[in-house]
């Protein structure tokens, strides 16, 4: 078996039973992603002289039978949008083509402090601005079903490496969609966790919840175990939430008979749906009614969750950003300095009356979860693009012209402040990849997992791996 295909549960057992060492592993993976990467262009910065180095020390601590952390040994890329100390982080953007951090961001220190190894960085569009993978620095990613398409993004880099077998775990962040539509077009999972499961730190708004980070996996339990390193509070940010990472660490098996599970399609009528992606999607309502779940067509009411979140973006880009453009007028691309624009131009009531709007929207989404314990839904509106495009333009004929707007069935649910997974699920008649997203109640992230873990058994989506039929050149 390739070790470069395992699961990080089975590469973690494989490690402390001393069947294969860590040098051996990273070395296979580091190898893989010279033999593939040069068409995907997903892990950008690579650091193989450090990578087995700490492969090396991680062998002397397992031979010396010291206590090892649940990642121990493993080999992983960081969204290059994460601080990785000594170890450069360009947020794709040409101002930081050379920044190299002195200390690592929380989710890095979790990671290293549970043992995984860094052998690089992975792609992300300027700033993490979009769901489409490209940037003035590295280039585009490509998607590994189809090199002429989009890996998605922002954390596209990690989701077309992850396929690739490149390393078996990634760190992702997520405010519109970040997580889960880079994991939906490349037949990967991404959970956005519940606001302060990950903690975030450094923050410039640590008090906001539209943005998470939280974990990139081929499988489900790998994205739980994942999670039970990243999660569990942490005093340098306001908002952690108490639960520890060991929560997530269980078995996630459970018996789905009885489960309440609600049909969204298109999310009320809320949008547009490409149809190749609502006729992949319609047979996984009756894959949950032979799991023993009451399917039905249902979904919350979302009035007011667009401005919600196209308000709260817009602040937020314009507080973190916003001192970037001043400095560098004319270095942004044209979309981010926009949203930095819309920001400075929101009044106080404009933020009150987004304010307002989601607090109706969080209590009609807490009385729809009384009546139904998970929603599905698209992950992406579309499968993946054509990656010469900025954003698709129109969806079944519908024109969608701002670069947000495709992404809205993802986007939408962030709003809420719910966790949402994106699972694989199924592909088109072209063999591109298409997730489904499953929405649970608030802080009902482990409910999630649970319920994608048992629909990933049933329908072995996740299990296909890219075969490399096309090429950019096709």
């Amino acid at each position: 078996m390739d070790p470069c295909l395992l699961t990080a549960r089975e590469m973690a057992g494989a490690l402390r039973r001393r069947e294969i060492s860590a040098r051996e592993l990273v070395t296979a993976h580091l190898e893989r992603i010279e033999e593939v990467d040069g068409d995907v262009n997903a892990v950008v910065t690579r650091v193989p002289e450090r990578a087995l180095a700490a492969a090396d020390a991680a062998d002397a601590r397992l031979a010396a039978g010291e206590a090892v952390g649940p990642l121990h040994g493993l080999p992983v890329a960081h969204k290059d949008t994460h601080l990785t100390a000594g170890i450069r982080t360009t947020f794709g953007s040409p101002l930081l083509a050379d920044h190299v951090p002195d200390a690592d961001e929380l989710v890095i220190e979790r990671m290293r402090g549970a043992g995984a190894i860094t052998v690089g960085k992975t792609n992300v569009p300027e700033f993490a601005a979009g769901s489409h993978t490209f940037n003035p620095v590295f280039g585009t990613t490509a998607n590994p079903y189809d090199l002429t398409r989009s890996a998605g993004g922002s954390s596209g880099g990690a989701a077309a490496a992850l396929t690739c077998g490149m390393h078996p775990l990634a760190d992702g962040s997520d405010m519109g969609g970040s997580l889960r539509n880079p994991a939906s077009f490349c037949n990967v999972v991404g959970l956005r966790p519940s606001p302060g499961r990950v903690p975030t730190y450094p923050s410039t708004a640590p008090w906001a919840t539209l943005a998470v980070q939280g974990p990139m996996a081929r499988t489900v339990a790998d994205a739980a175990l994942l999670l039970s390193v990243l999660a569990g509070p942490d005093p340098r940010s306001p908002i952690a939430l108490a639960a520890p990472g060991s929560t997530f660490g269980v078995r996630l098996d459970r018996d789905l008979r009885g489960l309440r599970v609600a049909w969204a399609p298109d999310l009320g009528g809320a949008v547009t749906v490409d149809p190749a992606v609502t006729a992949a999607l319609a047979p996984q309502a009756a894959v949950f009614e032979e799991l023993g779940c009451v399917v039905e067509p249902a979904c919350p009411d979302l009035r007011g969750a667009d401005e919600v979140f196209r308000t709260w973006r817009a602040w937020l880009f314009a507080l973190s950003m916003g001192p970037t453009l001043d400095a560098h007028p004319g270095r942004l691309k044209p979309a981010l300095a926009a949203n930095i624009a819309d920001g400075r131009r929101l009044s106080g009531d404009d933020l009150a009356r987004a304010e307002v709007a989601r607090t109706a929207l969080f209590h009609r989404m807490r009385e729809f979860f009384t009546r139904y314990d998970v929603l599905l839904a698209p992950v992406s509106q579309v499968p993946p693009f054509e990656a010469t495009l900025e954003h698709p333009a129109t969806i079944d004929g519908v024109p969608h012209p701002h670069y947000l707007d495709w992404m809205a069935s993802a986007y939408l649910i962030s709003a809420t402040g719910h966790p949402a997974l994106s699972v694989p699920a199924a592909f088109t008649p072209d063999g591109l990849p298409v997730g489904l997203q499953i929405v649970g109640p608030a802080h009902g992230d482990l409910l999630v997992l649970q319920v994608g873990h048992a629909f990933e058994a049933a329908t072995g989506a996740g299990r296909r791996r890219p075969t490399g039929r096309r090429s950019r050149r096709a």
